[in-house]
Parts: C-alpha cells; sequence; structure tokens
C-alpha cells in the first residue's frame, strides 16, 4: 500500500526522520515507483537535488516551471546542469506568454500581495498542476530545506499537499551539509552566487542579499517567502 503522511506508522515516521537522504529518495522511489518525480528552480543549491536524485534512479522526470521571467544565467545553468548529468528534463510554461499578460494584466508583481498571489498562480502553480496531471505524478520529490525559511520551518520529510505526497530527502541539512555535498561531488552553484544571490527565481522579483536583510527578503521584495508551489490553498485546483 502507498503510504502516505496521515498513513505512516509512528516507527515509519521516525525512521524517515534519522534516514539519510539517499534512504529517504530510496523510500520513495519504492513506494511510488514510476509515479514519482523530482522538480527545479534551477536555482542556487539546485545541483543537489539534481544529483542526489538521478545518481539513485537517472531517469527519473525533472520538472522545470519557465516562467519567462527568469534570468539569463538561469537558463544557461539549466543548459549546463541538463548536458552534464543527463536530465529527462520536462518544461512546463505558462498558458499565456509574459508579453500577453502584460499587456492584459500590467506588471502584476508591482501592484500589491493579491496581484502577485495571482500572478504565481498563474505562471507557476498552474503549470506545475499541468505537469504533475500529465505525467501522471503520485508523489513529488522536492528540495526544501527547514533553515530556508520561517515558513519552511515545520515541514516534514513526508507530507500530503492536496493530491500529491510531497518527499523532502534534504529537509534537515544545514548550509554546511549542502557546501560538503557540492564539494565533495564538484556540482556547481548558480551563477549568480557570485554576485550576491542567495535564492533564485524570476528576475523582477528577487534580490540580492543586501544589509540588513534575510533569504527571506530577497524574493518578491520582503511581501512573502513562497511563490505558491509550497503552499496549501484552496485556489490550487488539482494536484498541490
Amino acid at each position: 500500500m502507498i503510504k502516505t503522511e496521515a498513513s505512516l506508522k509512528g516507527e515509519e515516521s521516525a525512521w524517515l526522520e534519522a534516514a539519510t537522504a539517499e534512504e529517504r529518495v530510496g523510500w520513495a522511489l519504492e513506494q511510488f515507483g514510476e509515479k514519482v518525480v523530482l522538480s527545479t528552480s534551477f536555482g542556487i543549491q539546485s545541483a543537489v537535488m539534481l544529483h542526489l536524485v538521478t545518481q539513485i534512479r537517472p531517469e527519473i522526470p525533472v520538472i522545470f516551471v519557465d516562467t519567462g521571467y527568469l534570468f539569463p544565467e538561469t537558463y544557461q545553468f539549466v543548459e549546463e546542469l541538463v548536458e552534464r548529468m543527463q536530465l529527462n528534463l520536462k518544461v512546463y510554461a505558462p498558458l499565456w506568454t509574459a508579453a500577453r499578460q502584460e499587456a492584459i494584466h500590467g506588471k502584476r508583481w508591482e501592484k500589491g500581495l493579491e496581484e502577485l498571489e495571482a500572478y504565481n498562480r498563474d505562471n507557476k502553480v498552474e503549470p506545475m498542476n499541468r505537469a504533475l496531471k500529465d505525467l501522471g505524478a503520485e508523489a513529488w520529490i522536492s528540495g526544501l530545506r527547514r533553515v530556508q525559511s520561517s515558513t519552511r520551518a515545520q515541514l516534514q520529510v513526508v507530507q500530503k499537499q492536496k493530491r500529491t505526497t510531497k518527499i523532502h530527502p534534504i529537509i534537515d541539512w544545514s548550509e554546511k551539509q549542502v557546501y560538503e555535498y557540492m564539494k565533495a561531488n564538484e556540482l556547481p552553484f548558480h551563477p549568480l552566487w557570485e554576485q550576491g544571490y542567495v535564492s533564485v527565481g524570476d528576475w523582477h522579483s528577487t534580490a540580492p542579499l543586501g544589509a540588513g536583510m534575510d533569504a527571506e527578503s530577497t524574493r518578491f521584495g520582503g511581501l512573502k517567502r513562497e511563490c505558491g508551489l509550497h503552499e496549501k490553498s484552496d485556489q490550487q485546483d488539482w494536484q498541490i
């Protein structure tokens, strides 16, 4: 029987919390077989999860949501890692192009939280929902970590998000562990790391880390941390 957050027994839940990242990935693959996918934003430290998971299952579908507003350096990073790791990349884009959206709605990321939420639903949540449905995914491996933000501090190794079971293999990793893994495996950081970026998303909603800022305040002008992909919301209509 496929296990979810609600059905995990105490012993298994405790085992997952104490398990290594590789063991957690193995558990997910055993439980969900071919119905598990990996997502990536090709962010600052994305090479870690891409490497860790594809070392165990090289052919796993890797979902990448291309909003059309990514940094040029991000697109270059995508090509570098796809070639290096031979990723089974599945690219999903919004239903409307960036030009069409701006013509009709304007720059929604400049119009306050409500408009920003609508922008994120159209550009990130909807494409991800479509990807999960197209690929028949029941489980989704993600590289979220508790130390990344206050919104992620209470996440579990395995959680249910609507119809999808999410697995977070490196949820308890520190910055030191991430760095050591990258160094040991000779993995590259996103090119913008050297320019002071600690988190990278759309160019219009991402800033380098400045004096008096924390990582959360570098995204969306400090209005929020999450883009919608990792939030439980009634407005997410299918899987996530």
